[in-house]
């Protein structure tokens, strides 16, 4: 690798490690001024040694629906939750659901949603994904009493690792609820540790 291809890299690198949040390529290019400004290719192959490098670290590149970040390895959860003593919050069965019906249906209705469960869906539901920033409302369906329709939002693909809807998993592996309360653990502990670096950074 060249000079200029190692520093670009090693710009790169420090940038998706200092940014609160995932990073476009197009915002990667940003960081440079016009007459130094890299291409997106050049952007994308430095991208891809990162990912070669980290291949057997504790912790990788991705591309969620935001753009690339770091993040620590899921098989490293059971360690990792560790560090912290508080504790993540866990979700309900209904919640979950709920959850699941807006990401697969969506926009989808508050009633739909008790048509296809076949119960009440709270209030605090709703009002819990709306305020994690997993939902929100995309519209009113024209019939009467206009109810809101809703659907997920790009923080709900970056929370759960996926660059798109079209990866999300089939209904039929969602089935264990348990498992996806040990992903958010995972996302609890990585969250903890972006606030921790940001800390640090802030007092430097």
């Amino acid at each position: 690798m060249s000079i200029v291809q190692t520093l670009l890299k090693n710009i790169v690198e420090a940038a998706l490690l200092a940014a609160a949040k995932p990073l476009t390529v197009e915002q990667l290019q940003a960081l440079f001024e016009e007459d130094e400004k890299p291409s997106k290719a050049a952007i994308e192959t430095v991208i891809k040694k990162l990912q070669a490098e980290l291949s057997n670290r504790g912790f990788e590149l991705v591309e969620q629906a935001s753009g690339w970040r770091f993040q620590v390895r899921r098989d490293m959860a059971p360690w990792i939750n560790r560090l912290w003593e508080e504790k993540p919050q866990r979700y309900s069965r209904a919640l979950l659901e709920t959850l699941a019906l807006v990401a697969y249906r969506q926009p989808i209705t508050r009633g739909d949603i008790e048509d296809i469960r076949g119960v009440a869906v709270s209030t605090q539901i709703m009002r819990t994904l709306v305020e994690r920033n997993w939902v929100k409302v995309v519209g009113h369906r024209d019939v009467p009493g206009r109810p809101a329709m809703y659907a997920t939002t790009r923080e709900f693909l970056d929370y759960f690792n996926l660059k798109n809807l079209g990866e999300l998993p089939a209904l039929a592996d969602i089935r264990d609820f348990d498992s996806v309360n040990l992903e958010l653990d995972l996302q609890h502990a990585k969250e903890l540790a972006e606030a921790a670096e940001q800390d640090a950074v802030s007092n430097n």
